[in-house]
């Protein structure tokens, strides 16, 4: 029964964000909204909605390992599976507005999540504090849509126009259907999210395993499935710089929004386990600080480093099942990827400076 009401909470997430996304942006549009500026909100936000309902739904109830779990554990997944798997259709080409901007806040917001779990705990203040900064991201997102020049303006409306306007017109129709069409979606998520944590800490407790765990993987997997399915739909068609942008955003929006508003609605707000402290939160800012080099060597992600992607998650996952069953081989295998970890570090930013070596002698050749 458990795994059926998981795989449920599952349909009525993904159902729910589907509803959430279509609804709010088709509103957004009939009222005159750019495009690009629902694209970089209302669906790179809709995206991290059933995150926002299974860590607001965890929280509140005191779960707050699955809280914390999913939202580090989606934004690793993010980039290592759904930014790797994508590469593997195609190469991914990464907009220059994004190794500019969206990585160094994804990096930057990061390493302040992981300042603010230092003391073992992100209290109610600290979580209004993540969810002011994502206000005032929107906010800087929307300025700098208004300074696009017209032409600029009018490619990249168009651009999204075309991706979350259905060939029958069907945004264009009454306000009132998309707003039906959000509460639906809102009503799913709320209704998903309850089924799924409850599922999840039943798992957890047949398993023998924590809930940290399970929301690290099974439940973080789970709640990503719109990232992946927006994320590789992109790479199949070949808008690729939405299947980048989608998982950047979304990263960002999990720490600031999910992760905010679950703290500041914790009854207590959130405390952080000493091995998440110790290694989960580490490799999430690893993993953000990855993301520059790879997308600076070239502003391409190859097939070979979605590739690399990949097996890297495969490893965190070796890991985190090896530390649940507390094996004779956790020792060893963490000494190994504590050696290689470094290594893989080390050649991608050795990469990203040969490349910019290259970039600056281009010109005077």
């Amino acid at each position: 029964m458990s795994v059926l009401w998981f795989v449920l909470g599952l349909i009525a997430l993904v159902a729910g964000a589907e509803l959430l996304v279509r609804g709010a942006s088709r509103l957004a549009l009939s009222f005159g909204i750019s495009p690009l500026v629902v694209g970089l909100t209302v669906v790179a936000f809709g995206t991290s909605a059933p995150e926002m309902a299974v860590s607001v739904q965890s929280a509140w109830s005191g779960q707050v390992d699955i809280a914390l779990g999913n939202v580090v554990g989606s934004n690793i997944f993010n980039v290592l599976v759904i930014l790797g798997l994508s590469a593997l259709i195609t190469p991914l080409v990464v907009h220059q507005q994004v190794i500019r901007q969206e990585v160094p806040v994804m990096i930057g917001v990061s390493l302040l999540l992981w300042a603010l779990a230092a003391d073992g705990e992100i209290a109610r203040w600290e979580g209004v504090l993540l969810a002011a900064l994502v206000v005032g991201y929107t906010v800087l997102l929307i300025r700098q849509s208004r300074r696009e020049t017209a032409a600029a303006q009018a490619e990249v409306d168009a651009e999204y126009a075309e991706a979350f306007t259905p060939a029958s017109g069907a945004w264009q129709s009454h306000w009132g259907v998309q707003a039906l069409l959000i509460l639906a979606g809102l009503a799913l998520l709320v209704l998903g999210a309850g089924w799924l944590v409850e599922a999840a800490v039943t798992f957890a407790r047949y398993l023998g395993v924590s809930e940290m765990v399970i929301g690290l993987t099974i439940v973080a997997a789970g709640t990503s499935l719109p990232e992946v399915a927006t994320s590789v739909m992109a790479a199949i068609r070949g808008e690729r710089d939405i299947a980048v942008g989608n998982v950047v955003g979304s990263n960002i929006f999990n720490i600031l929004a999910v992760l905010g508003i679950s703290a500041s609605v914790a009854p207590a707000g959130l405390s952080v386990a000493p091995a998440m402290l110790a290694f989960d939160i580490p490799i999430m800012v690893a993993v953000a600080v990855a993301c520059l080099p790879v997308f600076f060597t070239g502003a391409l992600v190859a097939r070979w480093e979605g590739a690399l992607f990949m097996l890297l998650y495969t490893a965190y996952t070796v890991y985190l099942i090896l530390r649940a069953g507390a094996h004779d081989a956790l020792t060893g295998y963490g000494v190994a990827l504590s050696v290689a970890l470094p290594l893989v570090g080390l050649t991608l930013a050795i990469l990203a400076w040969r490349h910019w070596q290259e970039t600056r002698a281009t010109p005077d050749a």
